[in-house]
């Protein structure tokens, strides 16, 4: 069980998944630090500082803080346009992928086929004489010339 264990954390996907994940939340400090210490501000001096947190709804002990999950949506939206303006200026610096070929069906099996036959074109070398196939050819070409 260990040793399937350490084969499974050993795969590429669960290591791409863990730093994945630390690289998220490191880069979700940054994203929250900008949005709370810079954009946040920038709005409130256009809107005037509107604080939706007051707003809450009593229904008998219960109490529904409405208020704040409007501010959750508001700080949501704002985050995912940041992250969306850092990830388009991010695709621009990066270099472009160069896109496969399409490859004709008939033609990749037929490489296939040819790839599959290869060994058996090998084997088939050490018990063939060496100069068969110029053998044949001169047979061939002795029974144009006579036609």
């Amino acid at each position: 069980m260990l040793k399937e264990f350490k084969e499974f954390i050993a795969q590429g996907n669960v290591l791409d998944l863990a730093v994945g994940v630390i690289i998220g939340s490191a880069f979700t400090a940054i994203v929250n630090s900008l949005v709370e210490n810079l954009i946040n501000p920038l709005i409130g001096i256009f809107i005037g500082g509107i604080d939706f947190s007051d707003w809450v709804l009593k229904v008998g002990d219960a109490t529904f803080k409405f208020g704040t999950f409007i501010n959750s949506i508001i700080s949501f939206i704002i985050i995912a346009f940041i992250v969306f303006l850092i990830v388009k200026s991010v695709n621009k610096i990066m270099p472009k992928k160069e896109e496969e070929e399409e490859v004709d069906p008939q033609v990749q099996l037929l490489t296939d086929i040819r790839d599959a036959l290869a060994p058996e074109k090998a084997a088939l070398s050490d018990v063939v004489p060496k100069d068969l196939e110029t053998r044949v050819t001169e047979d061939s070409s002795a029974k144009d010339q006579s036609k």
